[in-house]
């Protein structure tokens, strides 16, 4: 039985992640810097560590005696706490060199870096009719302040730790990862949680008004988090090494998300636009030619379906905390 170390496993994609492995049997070790009782899933089957991977020691603990590493610890959320916290989000690059300067001792026989759409050229993301990002548009390199500038530095790290001492890497690309049991609220929630939140509690309030940053008109391209997942063990267990996108392709604007959202819902709102409120790139939407040609797959889940599933799951969560507050059916 293979020894699986995932990190960030008490977030939402790690927490998703090590569950999966569970259920495929690997014998699974799960680590994260918050307290147990504040991660978003954990499992009775896997060993639990809190521990902050900025700390040689602790890396190289936990990959001791570990066959494959899954990477995706970092300090990141939604575009408000990127454009926010942009040294935050740098220091996460102490974590992926101590965790490949471990994994590099500890002999790991493959390791995974969860790198982000934020990488690509900001110059080539200024058109919300964006035709999806290759791989390549990452250089020459423009990437997101902060955040999108240490997972490039990252990525960069993987390859000479491959290139240098054989360790074998993967690279994924993540496009906007949503779904049930994310972050829907305090600030770190990405677009669709926080459109679904926003939608949900105006129905339960019966108010008909919801703030929107920017002017709704930037586009994304979301992926669901089973897509998400599937597409992280494929490329893991495939023979590509290079960093190749895990994202959708199907692209839309905020505020045709929006009206998705409401035909779940069933209840109308207006749009108060903050112009003033961080909105990152223009349009950012991902090309798949290359993980369709590298593994005949890509992330198929089609929007209105996985945000179905995302706001029943939210607004269960809103009623369940809301008292007796009525709202219309």
């Amino acid at each position: 039985m293979k020894k699986v170390l995932v990190t960030g496993a008490g977030g939402f994609i790690g927490g998703y992640l090590a569950s999966c492995l569970i259920k495929k049997k690997y014998n699974v070790i799960c680590v994260d810097i918050k307290p147990l009782r504040k991660w978003f899933q954990i499992s009775k089957k896997s060993k639990n560590y809190s521990l902050d991977l900025i700390n040689y020691s602790n890396c190289l603990k936990v990959t001791k005696n570990i066959d494959y590493v899954f990477n995706l610890a970092c300090n990141m959320g939604g575009m408000g706490f990127i454009e926010n916290n942009k040294a935050d989000c740098m220091t996460s690059v102490l974590i992926n060199t101590n965790l490949l300067r471990a994994s590099k001792k500890n002999k790991i026989e493959k390791f995974l870096f969860s790198s982000s759409a934020c990488v690509y050229n900001a110059e080539k993301q200024k058109n919300t009719k964006n035709p999806g990002l290759k791989e390549n548009d990452a250089y020459p390199a423009q990437p997101e302040d902060g955040y999108g500038w240490e997972k490039l530095f990252s990525e960069r790290m993987c390859r000479h730790f491959q290139e240098d001492y054989g360790l074998k890497v993967r690279i994924v690309r993540l496009h906007n990862v949503y779904g049930p049991q994310g972050t829907y609220d305090g600030g770190r929630e990405k677009a669709p949680a926080a459109l679904c939140r926003k939608i949900a509690l105006a129905k339960l309030k019966n108010k008909m008004k919801i703030d929107v940053w920017g002017d709704g008109k930037q586009t994304r391209s979301f992926m669901f988090i089973d897509d998400c997942i599937k597409g992280i063990l494929k490329i893991f267990f495939s023979n590509y090494h290079s960093p190749i996108n895990l994202g959708s392709s199907e692209r839309v604007s905020i505020n045709e998300m929006i009206k998705i959202i409401e035909k779940i819902a069933s209840f109308k709102v207006k749009k108060k636009y903050l112009l003033d409120k961080p909105k990152g790139v223009r349009g950012r939407s991902s090309d798949n030619k290359l993980i369709k040609k590298i593994l005949n797959w890509e992330p198929n889940t089609k929007l209105h379906v996985g945000l179905e599933n995302t706001y029943k799951w939210i607004f269960k969560e809103l009623y369940k905390n809301s008292g007796n507050i009525k709202f219309k059916k």
